[in-house]
């Protein structure tokens, strides 16, 4: 539960409060998280990054640089936002959940619906951390999450990417989330939530050249969900099959009209 609110001005600020407080302090971004089940906090202590200036979306070159404090519903209009991530910001139901929740919560939270991350994975983002500069997303979901992220970098806006959420209702629990890339050399990329604790590649997967049900089985093989409420394994794993197979096909096409 918060029971201090701090709000400072600079990065660095905030990074000598988070050491100050350490063990009992949270940063707060737009508090979509912090403040509701099953993410709530039990940290008591609040560190603001409204002051920072962390919400601007910058092209640079085919690089897109988008502040950590953006929220979602800006991201879905923004005219330079890659079209992938639309469509992953928009997975999120709520439009009032769209403008409070930011980018760089939703992926600091990884919760079990990242429905931004595979998408992000599929785009090959980095993020910039205050403390330790650039790293790659993959990298981050896979180590203890620590530190201040400031921004996250989209390499190549026109990489060809798309991405589907499977769920019931609009409002009801994601079931599968898959993104799929493919650049001009051919390579391409999967993504999928909702099959493992964190997010995942199919990287075995994507060295073999596979389509139609060959490419259905093989990501049916290549992930392990558990039964829930959501649905039985094999279901999971069939639809998870299916929805890449579809995203790939798709990505190709549009890559060789590209």
């Amino acid at each position: 539960m918060i029971e201090h609110y701090l709000k400072p001005d600079s990065t660095a600020q905030a990074i000598e409060l988070m050491q100050q407080h350490l063990g009992v302090a949270t940063y707060f971004a737009g508090g979509s998280k912090l403040n509701a089940a099953p993410t709530k906090t039990e940290k008591t202590v609040a560190i603001s990054l409204a002051n920072l200036a962390l919400d601007k979306i910058e092209q640079q070159g085919e690089a897109l640089h988008i502040g950590a404090m953006c929220r979602l519903q800006t991201m879905i209009d923004s005219e330079l936002m890659p079209v992938a991530l639309k469509q992953a910001a928009a997975f999120i139901y709520s439009r009032h959940v769209r403008n409070q929740a930011t980018i760089g919560g939703e992926i600091a939270a990884v919760q079990d619906e990242a429905l931004l991350l595979p998408s992000l994975i599929a785009l090959k983002a980095k993020l910039e951390l205050a403390e330790s500069g650039e790293m790659d997303i993959e990298e981050y979901i896979a180590s203890d999450k620590q530190g201040l992220i400031t921004k996250v970098i989209i390499p190549n806006v026109n990489l060809t990417c798309l991405g589907y959420n499977i769920a019931r209702s609009a409002a009801g629990l994601s079931i599968v989330t898959a993104a799929v890339s493919v650049d001009k050399t051919g390579e391409k990329i999967i993504a999928l939530e909702g099959v493992a604790p964190t997010p995942i590649r199919l990287r075995d997967v994507e060295s073999q050249d596979l389509k139609g049900e060959l490419l259905e089985q093989a990501v049916a093989d290549a992930i392990y969900p558990e039964a829930d409420i959501r649905g039985s394994v094999e279901y999971k794993r069939y639809i998870a099959g299916v929805v890449v197979t579809d995203l790939l096909a798709e990505c190709q096409h549009l890559a060789e009209e590209a």
